[in-house]
């Protein structure tokens, strides 16, 4: 399950390590602490960490830091916001958190004490999986009986929610659900599929989903940067697919089946998280959340 492919610059992926995506997202994240100004919004230094890229990893096109400046802080706001939400949920007692396209996610490394009072259930592709477990044991983070990563080989038509209860997992109770940075390299269909099988499960589970927006509907600041990542994505062989209108998403989701369902906007997430900061960082748009709850 690929995640945030093809921002500004593109590495390509490797025989033997993260997908570059996920590579991306993790030093985005790191950057974020090491030039933007306090307060941070979201502190992980752990997936460089993981990473461990060779010296000179910040010379690189897509860690430019006025080229990478809208993505990473759309990065940040993004992972706290999803983490503010699990600790909600967590707080009213759900204590099953799925993220689906794991990638380089360090929660369990960061919030071990939270983490513990969850299970957290990892999916991701079976081969950057395995890389990722042998650098959490090199570390000396290992993986704890709470911690379950779930390998599943969407190629060889693996259903995830089989391997997830394999894993674990139990149907009968709530739990939050993460989906970020997927739905644009997936059809319509197996989008509706995927709502469909977590509107199914436990009253109260909880999803959070971002999309990508038509280019119409980006800040006409972004756009430019915005066609930049969409011929990145055609050059690397991972299109951009599937683009949705709020409203298109939110019927989805009611026709999915949750009888909760609502947007959170780019918008949204700048207003909380980046107002009033020294130096007016702003996250770029064209990325925003649907909320359901079953």
């Amino acid at each position: 399950m690929a995640t945030d492919r093809n921002g500004p610059g593109d590495p390509g992926d490797f025989a033997d390590g993260p997908e570059s995506s996920a590579e991306r997202v993790a030093l985005w994240r790191a950057l974020h602490v090491q030039l933007d100004a306090p307060p941070h919004v979201f502190v992980d230094e752990v997936g460089l960490r993981l990473v461990a890229p060779p010296e000179g990893w910040r010379d690189r096109p897509d860690m430019d830091p006025e080229a990478s400046r809208g993505f990473r802080a759309a990065i940040v706001s993004r992972a706290r916001f999803i983490e503010d939400l699990v600790a909600e949920r967590a707080g009213q007692g759900v204590d099953q958190y799925v993220i689906l396209g794991a990638g380089l996610d360090t929660f369990a490394q960061r919030e071990p004490e939270t983490a513990a009072r969850l299970t957290v259930f990892e999916v991701d592709q079976p081969a950057p999986q395995a890389w990722k477990r042998r650098r959490l044991d090199e570390l000396g983070y290992g993986v704890p009986a709470w911690l379950r990563l779930v390998p599943v080989d969407f190629e060889a038509g693996d259903s995830w929610l089989d391997r997830l209860v394999t894993a674990g997992f139990d149907r009968s109770r709530p739990a939050v659900f993460v989906s970020a940075g997927v739905t644009m390299y997936l059809t319509r269909e197996a989008t509706e599929a995927t709502l469909r099988q977590i509107a199914a499960l436990a009253p109260g589970t909880t999803l959070a989903m971002t999309f990508q927006l038509p280019t119409e509907l980006v800040d006409p600041v972004d756009r430019p940067i915005r066609e930049a990542t969409l011929k990145n994505a055609r050059a690397s062989r991972t299109p951009f697919i599937s683009f949705y209108a709020p409203h298109e998403m939110l019927a989805l989701a009611r026709t999915a089946g949750f009888p909760s369902a609502h947007h959170v906007s780019g918008s949204d997430l700048c207003h909380r998280y980046f107002t009033a900061r020294p130096d007016a960082l702003r996250p770029s748009t064209g990325e925003d959340f649907l909320i359901t709850t079953a």
